[in-house]
């Protein structure tokens, strides 16, 4: 099939949404509102194994098509579909899919430098979308994501599962209330293990049925420069690439920048940011921090993450933990602290004294609430909507730029420059204690101190570093652009 350019397609499918744009009550008229919601599922290796898994045993949805830009995973999606009686229609190019008007939502699982195009395309093209987190790969990108649900009446529903946790929602609600006294921090925490991805001496070759430009995407189109023996040269490690991820912050930890913020009710980006951190232990080709300290300098409470990618100590196959969590979220008050911990199906409340006095229990499926979503049309039913997961994951932006931005210094300058904060020089004495213990010498290897920002919430634009504005947005290649009007 012969590609459309950039500009026909935006015409075009900016004609179909306008088409397509309707209110709850006429809705019903359309197929999908009161018979099967048919759904393409873009990009399955890996999470989006999960969509497919999650969307094939609901009753009334029907996944009708597969997009992926590796042959063999296409192809062995589609068969293992047919296998258990399900026949889609498998794409390379998710521009082919979206010209498919019997297809009436998608669900994105690509990696991060292709969720905002994918979203705003699909957007344009009147599909209700599902996207995974984060929702964008910087600032500016997210906002426009909003603006097209917006301005088309669509449905996006962010892949930050805990929004639907039951047990999550009333420990917020807990906190908020005061029944823990005020709220002196929300920490997250990523403490996660993440081991060398080998070092390559230069380009490596793509894999036999990958088309790498579709791949690549708007990102530049150089030869990959990793290969680790577990997912070779494309696949996995690009979290770890700042042309494509966002590093664990962005991957895993997007989820606990989340919950965090939910506890402290804010719903803009904060003030002012900066960060504290490095790739140390190992030498190999990733880019992004493995060790790493986020502060978010909210005016009510600040919002602390922490990502740890090396073990407790050198040697162990343990990580460290934080008032009993791991990958989770811990909200500091007064009079106790509530944690919230990986699977998202519960909450415990403790006193100051670390006695458990309360626990929260119960989930949701997400996939579910967002096939709910897109029947009722109802913003309510929405539990994670784009406005959110663009926030969130705003915030896991703005750290990495203060961080990219950042120079270089040994440990004892960089106390000097954070010691009028005592939560973050406690975070960052407990990180480099941490990080000893896996016998990395700061004075040798020395961290990153992230410059200090501010930024208007209002604009999303810092007001004091053109350095950081410009890494708010990323230079896209044609025709794989993400438009500056949606």
């Amino acid at each position: 099939m012969k590609n459309i350019s950039r500009r026909s397609f935006i015409q075009r499918t900016a004609l179909t949404s306008a088409a397509l744009t309707f209110t709850a009550r006429s809705w019903s008229l359309v197929n999908g509102a009161n018979s099967d919601i048919r759904i393409g599922v873009i990009g399955f290796h890996g999470r989006g194994e999960t969509h497919i898994d999650e969307f094939k045993k609901m009753k009334g949805v029907r996944i009708t098509a597969l997009c992926d830009v590796d042959k063999g995973v296409l192809n062995r999606g589609v068969d293992k579909l047919k296998k258990a009686d399900l026949e889609v229609t498998p794409y390379a190019d998710i521009r082919k899919l979206l010209e498919n008007k019997d297809i009436d939502a998608i669900s994105i699982a690509t990696p991060n430098h292709w969720h905002a195009l994918a979203a705003i395309w699909g957007i344009q093209a009147g599909k209700d979308v599902y996207l995974e987190k984060p929702v964008s790969h910087n600032v500016w990108e997210g906002r426009q994501i909003v603006r097209a649900a917006e301005k088309y009446k669509k449905v996006i529903v962010t892949g930050t599962q805990s929004r639907s946790s039951t047990a999550i929602a009333e420990a917020v609600d807990y906190v908020q209330k005061g029944n823990l006294g005020k709220l002196l921090r929300a920490r997250g925490l990523c403490y996660k293990p993440r081991t060398s991805i080998g070092k390559t001496s230069g380009p490596q070759q793509v894999p036999d049925g990958v088309d790498y430009d579709l791949w690549s995407g708007p990102a530049p189109l150089i030869p990959p420069h990793r290969n680790n023996p577990r997912w070779g040269t494309v696949h996995y490690d690009w979290h770890w690439i700042w042309n494509y991820g966002n590093g664990d912050l962005g991957n895993q930890g997007i989820h606990q920048m989340d919950i965090a913020r939910w506890f402290l009710g804010e719903h803009q980006l904060s003030p002012r940011v900066f960060s504290i951190g490095g790739r140390v232990g190992y030498v190999d080709d990733g880019e992004t921090p493995n060790s790493m300290v986020i502060y978010h300098d909210y005016k009510k409470a600040p919002l602390i993450f922490e990502v740890r990618g090396l073990p407790e100590k050198t040697g162990s196959t343990k990580m460290d933990t934080y008032k009993g969590a791991d990958i989770g979220v811990v909200a500091e008050c007064e009079n106790g602290y509530a944690v919230v911990t990986g699977n998202y199906t519960h909450a415990t409340i403790y006193d100051k004294d670390g006695k458990e006095i309360k626990k929260f229990e119960g989930g949701t499926n997400h996939f579910a609430n967002f096939i709910t979503a897109v029947r009722s049309r109802k913003m309510a039913d929405n539990k994670a909507p784009i406005a959110e997961g663009h926030i969130s994951s705003a915030l896991c932006h703005t750290g990495n730029i203060s961080y990219r931005v950042g120079k270089q210094k040994n440990p004892d300058e960089i106390r000097e420059a954070i010691k009028s904060n005592k939560d973050a020089t406690e975070t960052f004495n407990r990180m480099s204690d941490h990080l000893a213990a896996n016998n990395v010498d700061l004075t040798k290897t020395k961290l990153t101190h992230g410059q200090f920002l501010k930024m208007d919430p209002k604009t999303e634009r810092f007001s004091d570093s053109e350095e950081a504005n410009a890494l708010l947005k990323d230079k896209y290649r044609e025709p794989f652009v993400v438009p500056d009007q949606v």
